[in-house]
C-alpha cells in the first residue's frame, strides 16, 4: 500500500502542517500585541485566515481540472507558501500591517490553490481505492504530526526568535517541502492524469496566472476589510454550492443522485466546521484569558498554545478510527460516511459540554487548567478525523470524474463559510481591550455561548443519523438508475 510518493507526499504534508499552524497559532498574539488589533478584529482575522484558504479551493480546483493539473498545482502551492512567509517575516520586521496582510493573503491563496490538489494526486499513488481510503486517516494523522509540533513549539520560538524569526522558520520548511515535490517529478510522471501528461499551453498558462493574480488581490482586500470580506466569503461559497447544482441538473439521472448526496456532505460538513473554527476564535481567546499553569504540572505549554492539543490528539484519533472502522468491516458492520458524521457530532457534544461546565464552575480566579482543555480536544479530534479524512473519500467515490477536483474543493467551501460564520459567532464573546476577566465574566459571557454550542451540537447529530437514511435511498436509487454503458465499463474493469 505505501511506496516513495505517497511517503514522500506525506513528509510535505506534514511540513505544510509544522508551517501553516504554527503561523496560525502565533497569529493572534502578533495582531492583538504587535499590530494593535482588538479582540473583535483578531477572532475575525485569524478566523478568516483558517477558512478564506479553502474557500479559494475553488480555484484550485477549476486550475488542476482545466489547465495545469494536481502536480503542479500542488508545486505551485507550496512555492507560494514560501513567498507568503517571508512577507510575514518583513511584515513584523516592520509591524506593517499591509505586508503581513499580503502574507497571510498569499499563505490563503496556497492553501487553496493546495487543497483540492492534494487528495487528488495523493489517492493516484495507491493501487485501489480502498488502499486510498484506509491510508488517508493515516496521512491525516501525519499532517497533524506537524500541526502539533508547530502549534506547541511556535510560542515557545516567538520568546527567543521573535515573530519574524518564527515565521522564518516557517518559510523555510515550505521550501524543503517544494522542494521534495520537484525532486520526485520523473516519479509522480508516471502516474500523471491526462492533463498532466501534457505540456501546459501559453494560453493557460497567462489564465493560471491572471486568475492568480487576481484572487490574492481580492484575498488581500478581504483581510484588510473583513466586513466586506466575510460577504465576499458567503457569496463565492453560495456561487460554488449554485454552480456544482447547475452542473447536477445538467447530468444524468446517475449522477444528479450522486451529486445530490455530496451537497448533503457538504451541508453536514459546513455545521461541523463551525465547531473546529472555534478553536481559532472563541477557544483560543477563553485560553489566553483563562488557561494557567503547566500541563499535569511540569509540561509547560503557553495558553495559545493549548490549540497544539487538538493535532496531539488527532495523531492518535487516525490510526485509531482507521483500525476501528477497518476490523468493523471485517466483521460485516459498515456505518455510511453521514452516520459516521452524526458520531463526530455526539463526540462534539461531548467537548463542548464540557468546556460550558468549565466556564460555569469556574472558581474566583477565573483560571482553567490546562487539563481541561486537554480532555476537550480528545473528543472534538476524533470527530475531525473521521470528517476531514473521510468526507473527503466520499465524495471521491461519487463524483463523476470530470469534475473531480471541482466536487473535492466543495468541501473545502464548508469549511470557508463554517469558518467565517463560527468567527462571526465568537465576536459575540470579544472582550474590550484592558476589560479584567472575573469569574462572573467567564460565567456568563462564555457559559451561555457555550452552552448554546453544546445543544446545537446534538440536535445536528440527530439531522446526520436522518441524512444518512437519506443518502443511502439516494444511492440505491443512483445504481438503478445506471446507464448501461457505464455498466459495460466497470465489467471492462473487473475483467
Amino acid at each position: 500500500m505505501w511506496n516513495r510518493l505517497n511517503k514522500a507526499m506525506m513528509g510535505c504534508q506534514m511540513l505544510f502542517g509544522l508551517s501553516f499552524y504554527g503561523v496560525m497559532i502565533i497569529l493572534t498574539r502578533f495582531f492583538l500585541e504587535d499590530l494593535k488589533y482588538s479582540e473583535a478584529e483578531t477572532m475575525m482575522v485569524v478566523g478568516a485566515f483558517s477558512s478564506i484558504g479553502p474557500l479559494f479551493a475553488i480555484a484550485g480546483g477549476f486550475i488542476a481540472d482545466k489547465f495545469l493539473g494536481a502536480y503542479r498545482s500542488l508545486t505551485i502551492a507550496y512555492g507560494c507558501f514560501s513567498v507568503g512567509y517571508v512577507l510575514l517575516v518583513l511584515g513584523a520586521s516592520a509591524a506593517s500591517v499591509p505586508l503581513s496582510l499580503a502574507g497571510i493573503a498569499l499563505a490563503s491563496y496556497a492553501r487553496g490553490l493546495m487543497s483540492p490538489s492534494y487528495p487528488s494526486l495523493f489517492r493516484r499513488t495507491f493501487k485501489s481505492g480502498e488502499d486510498f481510503e484506509n491510508g488517508f486517516p493515516v496521512n491525516y494523522s501525519v499532517n497533524n504530526v506537524g500541526a502539533f509540533l508547530g502549534q506547541y513549539l511556535f510560542p515557545l520560538m516567538v520568546l527567543a526568535v521573535g515573530f519574524n524569526g518564527s515565521f522564518a522558520v516557517s518559510a523555510a520548511m515550505a521550501f524543503i517541502a517544494v522542494s521534495t515535490l520537484i525532486a520526485f517529478k520523473s516519479k509522480f510522471s508516471s502516474i500523471a492524469s491526462e492533463i498532466e501528461a501534457q505540456p501546459v499551453s501559453k494560453k493557460n498558462w497567462l489564465a493560471f496566472l491572471t486568475i492568480s493574480i487576481a484572487m490574492i488581490g481580492l484575498v488581500f482586500f478581504m483581510f484588510a476589510n473583513m466586513d466586506i470580506g466575510k460577504n465576499i466569503v458567503y457569496a463565492i461559497g453560495v456561487t460554488a454550492i449554485g454552480y456544482f447544482i447547475w452542473l447536477m441538473i445538467k447530468s444524468e439521472k446517475s449522477d444528479q443522485l450522486k451529486m445530490g448526496t455530496i451537497l448533503i456532505m457538504v451541508a453536514l460538513t459546513t455545521a461541523f466546521f463551525v465547531y473546529y473554527g472555534q478553536m481559532m476564535t472563541s477557544m483560543t481567546m477563553v485560553t489566553i484569558n483563562t488557561m494557567r499553569g503547566d500541563l499535569f504540572g511540569f509540561i509547560p505549554i503557553a495558553p495559545e498554545a493549548s490549540m497544539a492539543m487538538n493535532p496531539l490528539w488527532c495523531i492518535v484519533a487516525g490510526p485509531i478510527i482507521a483500525l476501528i472502522f477497518s476490523n468493523l468491516e471485517k466483521r460485516g458492520i459498515n456505518f455510511s460516511t453521514a452516520t459516521k458524521v452524526g458520531f463526530s457530532f455526539i463526540l462534539t457534544a461531548i467537548a463542548f459540554g464540557i468546556l460550558t461546565l468549565a466556564v460555569l464552575g469556574v472558581s474566583e480566579d477565573a483560571v482553567i487548567r490546562p487539563e481541561i482543555f486537554l480532555a476537550i480536544h480528545f473528543f472534538q479530534a476524533f470527530a475531525e478525523v473521521v470528517v476531514g479524512s473521510l468526507v473527503v473519500a466520499f465524495i471521491l467515490s461519487v463524483t463523476p470524474k470530470h469534475i473531480e477536483n471541482f466536487s473535492v474543493s466543495l468541501f473545502s467551501v464548508a469549511i470557508a463559510l463554517s469558518g467565517i460564520v463560527g468567527a462571526v459567532f465568537s465576536t459575540s464573546i470579544a472582550l474590550e481591550k484592558g476589560q479584567k476577566i472575573t469569574q462572573e465574566i467567564v460565567q456568563n459571557t462564555y457559559g451561555d455561548y457555550f452552552m448554546l454550542l453544546t445543544v446545537l451540537a446534538v440536535v445536528m447529530a440527530a439531522l446526520a443519523m436522518v441524512a444518512s437514511e437519506v443518502i443511502r435511498k439516494m444511492l440505491d436509487a443512483a445504481e438503478a438508475n445506471k446507464p448501461e454503458s457505464e455498466d459495460l465499463e466497470t465489467a471492462k474493469a473487473n475483467a
